[in-house]
């Protein structure tokens, strides 16, 4: 039951979440709602998907979340679940096993602190395309991406793990990732060679099996991510 073309204005809203399982509205590019993917996957939680088309959302979503983003999860006594830290936190809660958050309070604190500095890196991953593509001088935006991923390689040098939680992945990696599986599509990936650890990083991140079920190669990147910059998104590519 999961509808791998986008849902768009005019569509029928699907019916009841099955017994057992949780629904996730997503879009298959984008890399919020593969954070909420990346934990369900990680977690082995049975779940359907239904990708919602995000620039002619059905009224019937808008209903479920008026902000009209993804994800959004439901279940199947219709309870409604959005933004990503949000869903992330709650699967995790919800279903205990494989935890993915740390026990500790203040490892999981430590964790959110985190995420709240790594959420001041995304808006550079699609600052610098844009600058590109509009023939702007993106020079001085290049360097403070630079420095924010210098100060995460500080940081697993400092914590001196292979991941960001310790040596196992946590829920704070796949909070991360999606942008990073994005890297060379978005060509930083040369700016990766001058942060060591932060690359390992990416490397070991590769060979999770959570990433590698739900990963679209560079190319497949690259293009939707032309439509998106070209200002119309083609949230079916590839299908």
């Amino acid at each position: 039951m999961s509808a791998e073309k986008c849902l768009a204005k005019g569509s029928a809203a699907p019916g009841p979440v099955p017994k057992d399982y949780i629904r996730v509205y997503s879009m298959r590019f984008c890399p919020f709602a593969q954070r909420a993917r990346l934990v369900l996957k990680a977690k082995g939680i049975k779940y359907e998907t239904i990708n919602i088309h995000l620039k002619e959302k059905p009224e019937w979503y808008l209903k479920k979340n008026p902000l009209g983003l993804v994800p959004t999860l439901e279940t199947p006594a219709g309870e409604v679940i959005y933004e990503s830290p949000i869903t992330c936190e709650y699967l995790d809660e919800v279903y205990p096993e494989k935890k993915l958050f740390p026990s500790s309070p203040f490892a999981k604190a430590q964790q959110k602190m985190m995420l709240e500095h790594f959420s001041k890196v995304i808006p550079y991953f699609y600052k610098i395309p844009t600058g590109r593509k509009n023939g702007e001088d993106v020079s001085g935006l290049e360097a403070d991406l630079k420095e924010k991923f210098a100060k995460l390689n500080e940081c697993l040098v400092n914590k001196k793990t292979k991941f960001f939680g310790g040596d196992s992945i946590t829920m704070i990696d796949y909070m991360m990732w999606p942008w990073f599986e994005r890297a060379e599509a978005y060509q930083f990936k040369p700016f990766l060679d001058g942060t060591p650890e932060l690359k390992k990083w990416t490397e070991l991140m590769l060979q999770d099996s959570a990433v590698k079920a739900l990963m679209f190669s560079p190319d497949a990147h690259k293009a939707f991510f032309k439509t998106f910059l070209d200002g119309n998104p083609d949230f079916d590519y590839g299908l």
